[in-house]
């Protein structure tokens, strides 16, 4: 059995191939049997590591009806070709977070909906050829793609919750508390901030701790580093043109090269993007601001050397480094859920209709896209109600 989205009885019977097989440490405790409130949209996203491109995109149906399963894809390095490796034996409906290590592995967070209330975490070091449980976060995970980060070199895990950040180290046995966002706004930086929440979980080059969110005061980055355990401020400078805005941090991540995160200055008709990189987590070279003329995020992603893209009311922008400004790109094929930037403004087009995808490629300074690749997922549908 390889789909994911069933219930727990269904999902005894892959846990227990896996556990058989060696593809697994740990088993997740039993569901409670309460019902949990369906998770909120979460981003489709891709991201680049030393194993290759991962791609984690809603397909199937309605959300509704839970017949909407996120699936996992990976483009490995070196290969043109994507392929399906979605952990079996777990609920996928709520959405996924990924943690890329500065190496092959990738852990991969799955948000609890219906039933469940805490979160499985499972692990690949190849790319997905197998995966590995650990011990899960007995919490759910918050509803964005950072809510997950790990600490290459040591495996240190953080993990955003609700309201607060979890911390483990390797083994995940015991999760600490590490803040939580009242605490986080009661010290000076986070006053000065006027902090609303958090969404984004990251560790900077150097090992560091970072959290980020929204400030309710204009002109203010809100993003936090951890310094002989207090909190201090760690964002970039606003523009000037910017300074009356209320700022909130979209992503904030760990690529292959620095710390990347997506800003929006604003909100309604007036919002704009602004991408963010830095080497060392305190300096920052800012992007020129992107007008997003009202329409709402439902993809982000970051490519190789320093390329991000995203897709905004189903148009798709790409911007190819630090300081660099963001290009339009040609008109996005119908469906498509998520972008995979590569060098030079080269992209892939990752579209859904239920449970086909159809990945579509840009060449470099490429003005048309070609269709590269179809791949046929056997969607279980009505296997969560």
């Amino acid at each position: 059995m390889t789909r994911p989205g069933r219930l727990a009885a269904a999902i005894a019977v892959p846990l227990a191939v896996l556990l058989a097989t060696g593809c697994a440490s740990a088993s997740a405790p039993a569901p409670p049997s309460t019902n949990a409130a369906p998770a909120s949209p979460m981003l489709n996203t891709s991201l680049n590591t030393a194993a290759g491109t991962w791609a984690a995109v809603m397909m199937g149906g309605s959300a509704a009806n839970y017949n909407n399963f996120w699936q996992l894809f990976i483009r490995p390095a070196g290969s043109t070709q994507w392929k399906l490796v979605t952990p079996p034996g777990t609920a996928d409906n709520g959405g996924l977070a990924l943690a890329a290590s500065a190496g092959p592995a990738l852990v991969t967070g799955f948000r609890p909906s219906q039933t469940l209330t805490y979160t499985p975490l499972i692990q690949t070091s190849n790319g997905g050829q197998a995966w590995s449980s650990l011990n899960p976060l007995d919490a759910a995970l918050a509803s964005t793609p950072d809510a997950l980060a790990i600490k290459p070199g040591s495996g240190e895990l953080l993990a955003l919750t609700a309201g607060a950040v979890q911390d483990a180290a390797p083994g995940y046995t015991t999760w600490t508390t590490l803040a939580s966002r009242k605490a986080l706004a009661a010290t000076a930086p986070g006053r000065r901030c006027g902090l609303q929440a958090l969404t984004a979980a990251a560790f900077s080059p150097s090992g560091v701790p970072m959290l980020a969110g929204p400030c309710a005061r204009p002109g203010i980055t809100g993003i936090f580093t951890e310094a002989d355990g207090t909190w201090q401020a760690a964002g970039p400078a606003v523009p000037s043109a910017l300074a009356g805005q209320q700022m909130t941090v979209v992503r904030l991540t760990r690529t292959r090269q620095d710390l990347t995160a997506l800003l929006t200055a604003g909100s309604g008709s007036t919002a704009t993007l602004l991408a963010a990189r830095s080497a060392d987590g305190s300096h920052w070279t800012l992007s020129p601001p992107l007008p997003l003329h009202g329409t709402a995020l439902t993809s982000a992603s970051f490519g190789p050397a320093g390329t991000a893209a995203i897709i905004a009311g189903n148009r798709g922008q790409v911007i190819t480094g630090a300081g660099a400004r963001w290009q339009p790109l040609p008109p996005l094929p119908a469906g498509t859920a998520a972008l995979a930037p590569g060098p030079g403004g080269a992209a892939d087009a990752l579209a859904v209709h239920r449970g086909t995808l159809t990945v579509w490629h840009l060449a470099p300074r490429g003005r048309s896209w070609g269709r590269a690749q179809v791949i046929n997922d056997p969607i279980p549908y009505g296997s969560s109600g």
